[in-house]
């Protein structure tokens, strides 16, 4: 819950895309997509936001 939640306020406040934020952050996007599909979350490009 500690991830999505920071990863919907970076994604909110400084990215347009989870493409932006991952290249910025240097971190892989597979792995942030996956893990938050573990936990049943998916990310909507339009709201650019897990859900």
């Amino acid at each position: 819950v500690i991830l999505l939640s920071y990863i919907n306020t970076q994604l909110r406040d400084f990215y347009q895309s989870l493409d932006e934020l991952c290249k910025s952050l240097n971190i892989n996007k597979e792995q942030i997509v996956q893990k938050l599909s573990s936990a049943g979350y998916k990310y909507n490009a339009g709201l650019n936001k897990f859900i």
